[in-house]
């Protein structure tokens, strides 16, 4: 269930993530009020074990303990269960950027939560909207978009000039958003990564100072701007590993630092015993054999793509996927 407040709970602010239980009941959005309005909606810890949000919030809050706002904020902080462990989710708990409007799972309450979210900003209006996560691979800190709107892209690059337009998967944070303002998921490297938390502070409280977005487009050189084309994911069915000869799939074990580099048509992945990859494209269809290669055991890349979110996190991968595949695209 959802816990809203409209102050910060006493002593919320010198608690780790691993201990917001000790104050929060779970699931919580919290209204504060500043100099303008209407809101900037930032949501933080969907995924327990990715703590840079709360850890970036904790530090513009504590600046602006004795001072107002630039403008009101309304922060939703996630899967405070999970992040008392240090889990990305409990096993058969909802994946909680999976679950927002728009979502293809069915959870009924953790949709109905969420609902509650977007039905509560809607009503106060909501001047933008930032998803802070982490990731568990070696990944440069980026901006993900799911709209291609000059104000979605403004708001991008004033975090990454690498941006990242994706539809799928269906559910998250950012796209049911899109529906009523400006968003922006903002990938912050490795939880811990030296930074990492300097960085979202950074860019949250610009957004708190940004009065409006510019009416000018964005210059086309101050973006890199990619395509997510496929989801790649393990049938559950497969054992893989990384440098694991006795894996079905056995990944070679520098997987991860294939991570934004523009890989070529031949460029080898691992080796394979028995089955194949799923890449799932954004209307869900398995295109993998138009993108992966599978002679003599050996797995490559058909054509030239640029992976994302590669880990070597078993558990993220089973939970989650191996890594997005996706294009350079014209600036539009």
């Amino acid at each position: 269930m959802l816990t809203q407040y409209e102050a910060l709970p006493p002593g919320l602010l010198d608690l780790p993530a691993a201990r917001l239980g000790e104050v929060l009941p779970g699931p919580t959005l919290i209204h504060l009020p500043g100099r303008r309005t209407p809101p900037l909606f930032v949501s933080v810890l969907l995924h327990g074990n990715e703590d840079t949000g709360w850890l970036a919030a904790q530090s513009v809050l504590k600046k602006f303990a004795s001072a107002e706002l630039p403008r009101a904020l309304s922060l939703f902080i996630g899967n405070v269960e999970a992040a008392r462990t240090g889990l990305r989710r409990f096993d058969g708990q909802p994946d909680y950027n999976r679950v927002w409007p728009g979502g293809e799972e069915a959870h009924p309450a953790e949709a109905a939560m969420m609902q509650e979210v977007v039905d509560a900003m809607r009503a106060r209006g909501v001047f933008a909207s930032i998803d802070i996560h982490n990731n568990t691979g070696l990944n440069p800190h980026y901006a993900c978009v799911n709209r291609l709107e000059q104000d979605f892209l403004h708001l991008a690059v004033l975090f990454s000039r690498i941006v990242v337009y994706f539809i799928r998967p269906r559910g998250v944070q950012s796209a049911a958003f899109a529906e009523l303002c400006p968003a922006v998921t903002v990938e912050c490297g490795k939880p811990g990564t030296p930074g990492g938390v300097e960085h979202a502070a950074a860019f949250m409280e610009a957004c708190l100072h940004l009065s409006e977005f510019p009416a000018h487009p964005l210059p086309p050189h101050d973006v890199d701007l990619f395509h997510t084309v496929a989801t790649v994911k393990i049938p559950e069915q497969l054992s893989f590993g990384f440098g694991a000869p006795d894996a079905d799939i056995d990944f070679v074990p520098e997987l991860d630092h294939y991570n934004f580099r523009e890989l070529a048509h031949g460029d080898a992945w691992g080796r394979v015993r028995q089955g194949r990859l799923l890449a799932l494209d954004e209307t869900g269809t398995d295109i993998g054999d138009r993108l992966f290669v599978y002679r003599k055991n050996e797995i490559t890349l058909r054509r030239p793509l640029m992976p994302a979110m590669l880990t070597r996190d078993e558990r993220v991968i089973r939970q989650d996927c191996l890594c997005y595949l996706m294009e350079r695209i014209a600036y539009p």
